[in-house]
């Protein structure tokens, strides 16, 4: 497993990098669109499994339009844009959702879910979207993946080796107390790592408000993810990366962390 894990990070994570600095706008774009395609759909296989009848395709596939629309809005800077996608959404499926409660009295409860998936997973990116497209956007990008991946693998190998105490067993019996204050520490040493060796310009300050703020709310977002999983009885959100899982369990994390980085990049480089 830790093979297929380091695997999939040394063919992905060198194309992501190439992106967020050489590939411009536009390929950003692209990639935050894929990305979001893939998470909706693994957390519509979660939220829409346990629905009789099924779920009509309508709802997926007003979402993934509507979730591309934010992110090009999100692209040109445009948050009258950004809101239309997110209203255009709720329009959609509330109108389809009238019609569709003849056939199923769930139909208010899919509304909620679909429209919560747009929020959750398509608004985060678009924040991602809008930090690349600011003041030194890729470097505060790389920032955001860089100081949660190492906090995610610090949460990890803390609580491997010195986990004791549950931290939300519930949710996510792997998790100790030991691995997320160890987490908390390796967002730390990457923020200023990256501060004072790679991104001179990034303030000492948002470094460290985002390592214990951005690192917090993130293991918020990888249990938040597991709370969802462990409703339906999945394991991972997807397969489609060896060792990791899915593409939702990639960016659990993220999820949270980036909306925090957009704020906090507003307020210290603008």
């Amino acid at each position: 497993m830790h093979w297929k894990r380091l695997l999939t990070v040394l063919v992905l994570v060198p194309i992501v990098i190439l992106i967020i600095f050489k590939g411009g706008p536009f390929a950003f774009l692209i990639l935050t669109v894929v990305v979001g395609w893939i998470s909706l759909w693994e957390f519509f296989t979660i939220a829409f499994t346990a629905h009789a009848p099924p779920v009509p395709r309508f709802y997926p596939v007003w979402a993934y339009v509507n979730a591309t629309l934010l992110l090009v809005a999100a692209s040109q800077a445009s948050w009258p844009g950004m809101l239309f996608a997110l209203f255009a959404n709720l329009a959609g499926a509330a109108t389809f959702s009238v019609f569709h409660f003849s056939q199923s009295h769930q139909a208010p409860g899919i509304v909620i879910k679909q429209t919560f998936g747009v929020l959750y997973i398509s608004l985060a990116l678009a924040c991602a979207v809008l930090i690349h497209a600011g003041t030194h956007g890729p470097e505060w990008v790389f920032f955001v993946i860089w100081v949660i991946a190492w906090g995610d693998s610090g949460a990890f190998y803390a609580g491997s080796y010195l986990g004791r105490h549950k931290l939300c067993p519930a949710v996510s019996p792997g998790k100790t107390i030991e691995g997320a204050l160890g987490g908390l520490a390796a967002n730390l040493v990457s923020a200023l790592i990256y501060k004072l060796l790679i991104f001179e310009a990034l303030p000492l300050a948002a470094a460290l408000v985002f390592a214990v703020a951005g690192g917090a709310v993130g293991q918020i977002g990888d249990l938040f993810e597991s709370e969802f999983k462990r409703a339906a009885g999945v394991k991972d959100s997807g397969k489609l990366l060896p060792g990791h899982g899915g593409f939702l369990d990639r960016i659990d994390a993220l999820l949270l962390a980036t909306p925090l980085a957009y704020f906090l990049k507003a307020l210290t480089m603008p």
